[in-house]
């Protein structure tokens, strides 16, 4: 089935990335032949900023009011997310290995951090926790995008896009941070990708040992 007819599902939200920039790539993602798109409407984007912990309540209900009052900006705000979305994932799959899918996130990156200002804050959560936000005093609707680059520019800044992998799943486009010691991680989840992988081995090996001839015995 071509990439072009896969169906898209209603949009569900797994954070298995261990970076928010590859969370953020992975809310357009293949898994099983069933094409999963998170950005289909600016409304979804924002329920996916918040479930990410990249948007609070209050700002979320701010940029809903200012939609109604700058639909065109919210029009222009989901294009622009789609594009950097689009130029992560080539940085995701190919950063380590080329030069172009790097050069261009940077400069990506770049035009987005010149076109918003803001104040960076610290921010107590509900339940105890501490989070870094950006509050935009510019471009409300590009500063959506201000957490997902900082978190592209720490994988570059730290040299950790060695440690980036596609899953190996043959149906998956999910992408992750491997944060295991040995680098051995090759799945996005093993309850899922994994599993399907170890029956399907199972599977090819059973049928192999069903088709062997057997050895005659002789007298």
């Amino acid at each position: 089935m071509s990439a072009s007819i896969i169906p898209i599902a209603r949009p569900s939200f797994t954070f298995i990335g261990e970076r928010l920039w590859l969370d953020f790539v992975n809310t357009d993602a293949t898994r099983g032949k069933v094409r999963t798109d998170a950005l289909l409407s600016f409304d979804s984007y924002l329920r996916w900023l918040e479930a990410a912990g990249a948007l609070d309540g209050e700002r979320a209900m701010t940029m809903r009011r200012r939609v109604l009052e700058q639909p065109a900006g919210a029009t222009a705000a989901l294009v622009e997310a789609r594009r950097t979305r689009a130029i992560l994932r080539q940085l995701a799959e190919r950063g380590s290995r080329a030069d172009r899918p790097r050069a261009d996130a940077v400069a990506e990156l770049n035009r987005i951090l010149g076109r918003s200002a803001g104040t960076r804050r610290l921010e107590l959560r509900r339940d105890g926790s501490v989070a870094r936000t950006f509050v935009p005093v510019g471009d409300a609707f590009t500063g959506l995008l201000i957490p997902i680059v900082e978190s592209a520019a720490d994988t570059l800044v730290l040299d950790e896009l060695p440690r980036v992998r596609r899953c190996a799943g043959a149906d998956c486009s999910r992408v992750f941070h491997d944060a295991t010691r040995n680098g051995a991680r090759r799945w996005c989840d093993m309850s899922g990708c994994g599993n399907r992988a170890k029956a399907a081995r199972h599977r090819a090996r059973t049928a192999r040992e069903r088709h062997e001839p057997t050895s005659a015995i002789s007298d």
